[in-house]
């Protein structure tokens, strides 16, 4: 086997662990020391509702809402990160309303809605359906907000959609659950680190504990 070759190997390995899931006790009481940022996707939506033309800010009628149950999903994820005493610092949300309210529910408190965090698929069916990663403008905007160090002693919340995560760590990230988190870890200098994926169950597992 060449060096090229060789180095094609380890590249390929590299980004399959990235993504692996690392959903362990562990990563979550890790968070209670603050210093990393949540990326959230948003819980379940109401699929009988289409976006319209979702950004059209305040008009509810024209974008897709949380459903009953993804609702419940964000107040159980709440639930547990207040048990757990993890501490949050700031909350960035796409400027759509699921994702607002997402991230109300999630953190119990209000939240700086952004343009970065908005769908970038802008409402495309296929796009949300099959996202590629193919936006690096918009995956650069969110690997932006990933880096940038949390305030001391807490965390940063994200809370976008699944192209926007696959925009800015790869098509393979395009797998990712409503309610499941990617971990960043913060540096001293340069990018964050990947510390592992929670799932939507972990976190529900751990509410009322």
């Amino acid at each position: 086997m060449n060096v090229l070759c060789r180095l094609a190997l380890i590249v390929l390995l590299a980004g399959s662990f990235r993504h692996a899931a690392a959903d362990t006790p562990d990563l979550i009481s890790s968070l209670k020391q603050g210093g990393y940022v949540l990326i959230f996707r948003h819980t379940a939506t109401d699929d009988s509702q289409k976006d319209v033309y979702p950004f059209k800010f305040d008009d509810m009628s024209a974008q897709r809402q949380l459903s009953e149950k993804g609702r419940e999903a964000a107040r159980q994820i709440g639930t547990a990160i207040k048990d757990l005493a993890i501490p949050i610092g700031d909350v960035y949300t796409s400027r759509l309303n699921r994702a607002v309210e997402a991230g109300k529910l999630i953190s119990g408190r209000e939240v700086k809605p952004v343009d970065a965090l908005t769908d970038s698929s802008n409402a495309s069916a296929s796009g949300m359906a099959n996202p590629t990663g193919a936006n690096a403008r918009a995956g650069q905007a969110v690997r932006q907000l990933v880096d940038a160090p949390p305030n001391a002693g807490t965390n940063t919340f994200l809370v976008t959609h699944k192209t926007n995560i696959a925009d800015a760590f790869g098509k393979e990230a395009g797998d990712v659950g409503e309610g499941e988190s990617f971990v960043y870890k913060a540096g001293s200098s340069g990018p964050a680190t990947f510390a592992g994926r929670i799932k939507l169950a972990d976190w529900i597992a751990k509410a009322g504990k």
